[in-house]
């Protein structure tokens, strides 16, 4: 029996008592635990006629039971696919149709919705609420016969990410167990993880940094984590004493500096805090340093690749900057209009090489060829420098991307949304910076001829289509757009305008 993913980051541990997760009630799982309750979820979808390689679709609120799941997908050789708590019934129907998914497990009250979704493909549905549980721990526990870890390759699929296009139509990348099990030991080693280490996780476990990162790392040098269902500012400072690291996005600092209780003391037995999946403020990474003696530690890392580059831990961690290339992958800068590579200090397309980069893009060949080169190199769609000493900063990126809180907003996608409400004639979406979330959702919208469009309505229209992290939070109505000669809408001088119309919030 082979499975390389499951040999990496689980089987060591089955047996063990250590303890894997601590619970802020107070409660420990062990890994022996943790592992033989995974063992009969996985037994109890391959009893329902799950076979290696069948897509698992999950938006289920995070819990133990739902890390569970996850190691029973990769035990059975099933493909995981994490879906955003905050997605509608509609974004749903197109997440679960397109993967083709033989089985969608959501919360309870979900179930009703999602049942004729997943029938039309003849999936099947199981609930999981955030107590733990649900039909799929009631099938679980019923098992009588665990069986084995099914046998994968290291080139088959482990996983199956949406990643919103700017097109509105989303994409699924494509991850193999290798490129999960590389970085993850990668990580280990660059940020030197070991089994006496403690991460307070607060991250969601839909995303790849709370699952493919966090998790990843943790299972892999079978350390131990103090599993929070959401961020909760008091008890991370609660449990603080107890950690050694924490790995959160921007906000999760922002707000930390926001408690008296954040000093030297308080994060005296931590050795390292890690930011990703959005740009951390040179300001705020000095604040935290000034109040707490440490310098965080910012990558950059995404969907399609998991992490690129990293600051390092011993070294320069330079605020503005993800540091160097990590070990064994490969960054350039390119010409966006010819692909050709730019001398050093230049800015253009940010592109990556190395084992870590994803297969392609589900049922989109030509997406894939868009993107991922011919050699290997994917082309990220982020515009940055690589200094003289291979240092590398993100100042922009391409088509609009907007990341508030750590969660990608793609401008298209509620451009689509917003087009369709009455009274409006066109609309532009835009990031404009936020305290708290990094950047936050402006809408500006240009009225139909004699009309006035009502915002607080199409702010209730967009309740029933659009996650609530992509809604604007902002609405701007204006006579017309601004717009170059060739007719595109400038974006930029949107931003430059609206740029405060969020600050102090």
């Amino acid at each position: 029996m082979t499975n390389p993913l499951y040999d990496r980051l689980f089987a060591p541990h089955e047996g063990s008592d250590r303890v894997f997760l601590y619970l802020p009630d107070g409660a420990e799982i062990a890994y022996r635990d943790f592992l033989a309750r995974a063992a009969a979820m996985a037994s109890a979808l391959a009893d329902l006629g799950l076979k290696p390689g069948d897509r698992v679709a999950v938006q289920v609120e995070k819990s133990p039971e739902a890390l569970m799941l996850y190691a029973a997908c990769v035990r059975g050789g099933f493909v995981f696919l994490p879906l955003n708590t905050a997605y509608t019934g509609a974004e749903l129907d197109y997440f679960v149709t397109d993967s083709g998914a033989a089985l969608t497990v959501c919360d309870p009250k979900d179930a009703e919705t999602l049942a004729p979704i997943a029938g039309k493909i003849g999936g099947q549905v199981l609930t999981l609420d955030a107590s733990g549980g649900g039909s799929l721990v009631d099938r679980a526990r019923d098992v009588t016969a665990i069986r084995p870890v099914e046998t994968r390759a290291a080139d088959d699929l482990a996983a199956l990410l949406y990643t919103s296009g700017t097109t509105g139509r989303s994409k699924g990348a494509m991850l193999l167990q290798s490129n999960l099990m590389s970085n993850a030991q990668t990580l280990v080693d660059l940020w030197r993880f070991t089994a006496d280490d403690v991460l307070l996780h607060a991250l969601p476990v839909f995303h790849t940094h709370g699952l493919f990162v966090a998790t990843n790392v943790i299972l892999s040098a079978g350390a131990s984590m103090v599993f929070f269902p959401r961020l909760d500012v008091p008890a991370l400072l609660d449990h603080m004493p107890r950690a050694t690291t924490l790995m959160g996005v921007p906000t999760f600092y922002t707000r930390l500096l926001a408690d008296p209780r954040l000093d030297r003391e308080v994060t005296a037995g931590m050795r390292l805090f890690i930011s990703g999946s959005a740009p951390l403020l040179e300001e705020t990474h000095r604040q935290f340093e000034a109040r707490t003696g440490h310098r965080i530690l910012e990558r950059y890392g995404m969907t399609e690749t998991n992490m690129n580059t990293s600051n390092p831990y011993e070294g320069d961690r330079r605020p503005g900057t993800v540091g160097p290339a990590m070990p064994g992958i490969e960054v350039k800068v390119t010409d966006p209009a010819t692909g050709a590579e730019l001398p050093r200090g230049e800015v253009g397309m940010i592109e990556v090489r190395g084992p870590n980069v994803f297969k392609g893009y589900w049922n989109m060949p030509e997406k894939t060829a868009e993107e991922l080169r011919a050699d290997g190199f994917f082309i990220t769609g982020d515009l940055g420098t690589i200094s003289e000493d291979g240092y590398v900063s993100i100042v922009g990126r391409g088509k609009d991307l907007i990341i508030s809180g750590g969660y990608n907003i793609y401008p298209k996608e509620v451009e689509l949304e917003l087009d369709a409400q009455p009274g409006v004639l066109e609309s532009a979406v835009v990031g404009v910076p936020h305290p708290d979330f990094g950047e936050t959702v402006l809408a500006v919208l240009v009225p139909e001829p004699g009309a006035t469009p009502d915002t607080d309505a199409i702010r209730a229209a967009l309740d029933a289509t659009l996650a609530r992290f992509k809604q604007p939070r902002h609405y701007i109505v204006i006579d017309a757009l601004p717009r170059n000669t060739m007719g595109k809408v400038q974006k930029a001088a949107l931003r430059e305008t609206y740029r405060d119309i969020a600050r102090g919030q």
